[in-house]
C-alpha cells in the first residue's frame, strides 16, 4: 500500500502543526480537572456531541443520502473508530487511571508507532535521519518527564492505565497513516468541515456504544455545572476540531511520520502550562528539551540529498 506523495516542512506547515500539540496538551489539563465531574469514555462522548452541533451548519450536506460518505463508510467507520471513538476515551481514561508522567512518557513512542506501522502496513522506507529524529525528540520528552533529573525515570511504576496511553497511540499513529492515503472523494477531501463530520457521524456511534458499556459496567455519574460546561465548550472547539483541522491539513502536507514527531511537543506544552499554573518559572531544562525536540523535527524532516 502506497502513501500520498509528501512535501517538504515548511515554516506555514510547521506552524499549523503546532496548533494541535498546543490544545492537545490543553485538553489533558482540563481532562485532569473534570475527572470528578465526568466519567471518562462520556467525557469523550459528549466532547464530539459537541463538535456534531457546531460542525452541523457547516457540514449538514456530508448528511445527504447521496453523499459519498455512504459509499465509502468503510473508510470512515475506521477512521471515526481510531480517531474519534478509541484516542480520547482511552487517553480520558488513562488519565484517571495513571499518573501523568506516565501518560505522557507512554505517548512519547507516537513517532516510533507512525515509523513502525509505515514500515510495515504502508509501504513505507524508514531512512536513518527518521530514527536520528525520533531518539532526539524523545529524549527531549524524557527530559521534561524527569524535570532534569534523569533518576526519575527509574522510579517510574507502571499500571493499567499505561496500556490504555499506549493503546491510544497505537489507534492515533493509524488513523494518522490513514488520512495520508488519498482515498477520498476530491469533493469532500476539499471540504475541511465535511470531511471532519463524516469521521464524527461514525465516531459518534463508536462512542455511543463505548459510553453504553460504561455505564452498565460501572458507577458512572455526571455532575452538571459551568465547570464541566466550559470544559466541553473547550474540548469540542479546540482539541476536537481545531486541532483535528490543523492534524489533518498538516498530515497531508508532509506525511505522518514528521507530523507524529510534532505531537512530541504535547508533553512539553503540558509541562509549561502546569508551570504556569503553579506559579513557577520556567527552568533551564525545558530550553533543553524544546532544543532537543525541534531538533527531532527539523533532522527527520530533511529532504534527501540527491
Amino acid at each position: 500500500m502506497r502513501q500520498a506523495s509528501s512535501s517538504p516542512l515548511t515554516l506555514g506547515t510547521a506552524l499549523l502543526l503546532l496548533v494541535p500539540p498546543l490544545l492537545w496538551a490543553g485538553n489533558a489539563v482540563v481532562g485532569r480537572m473534570v475527572n470528578d465531574l465526568a466519567p471518562p469514555i462520556t467525557l469523550n462522548f459528549l466532547r464530539w456531541v459537541g463538535a456534531f452541533v457546531l460542525l452541523l451548519p457547516l457540514a449538514h450536506s456530508v448528511l445527504r443520502r447521496d453523499s459519498p460518505v455512504w459509499v465509502h463508510w468503510r473508510r470512515y467507520a475506521l477512521l471515526g473508530l481510531l480517531g474519534v471513538g478509541c484516542y480520547n476515551s482511552f487517553q480520558y481514561l488513562a488519565l484517571r487511571t495513571s499518573s501523568p508522567i506516565n501518560v505522557t512518557l507512554v505517548a512519547s513512542s507516537t513517532p516510533i508507532f507512525m515509523l513502525g506501522l509505515g514500515a510495515l502496513f504502508f509501504g513505507q522506507r524508514i531512512r536513518g535521519r527518521q530514527i536520528v529524529g525520533a531518539a532526539l525528540s524523545i529524549a527531549g520528552v524524557l527530559l521534561v518527564l524527569c524535570r532534569g533529573d534523569l533518576q526519575a525515570l527509574w522510579q517510574v511504576q507502571w499500571v493499567i492505565g499505561d496500556i490504555y496511553v499506549l493503546i491510544a497511540t497505537a489507534a492515533w499513529s493509524w488513523y494518522s497513516w490513514l488520512l495520508s492515503q488519498p482515498k477520498d472523494p476530491p469533493s469532500l477531501r476539499s471540504d475541511w468541515a465535511g470531511f471532519l463530520m463524516a469521521q464524527v457521524v461514525f465516531g459518534l456511534g463508536w462512542s455511543g456504544l463505548f459510553t453504553l458499556g460504561e455505564w452498565h459496567t460501572t458507577a458512572a455519574q455526571l455532575h452538571w455545572g459551568w465547570p464541566l460546561a466550559l470544559a466541553l465548550m473547550y474540548v469540542a472547539v479546540g482539541p476536537a476540531i481545531l486541532a483535528y483541522r490543523c492534524w489533518g491539513l498538516g498530515v497531508q502536507r508532509v506525511g505522518p511520520n514528521i507530523a507524529g514527531f510534532f505531537a512530541n511537543l504535547t508533553p512539553l506544552f503540558a509541562a509549561l502550562f502546569s508551570t504556569l499554573a503553579l506559579g513557577d518559572t520556567p527552568r533551564l531544562f525545558h530550553a533543553a528539551a524544546f532544543v532537543l525536540i525541534v531538533s527531532g523535527i527539523v533532522v527527520s524532516s530533511r529532504q534527501p540529498s540527491r
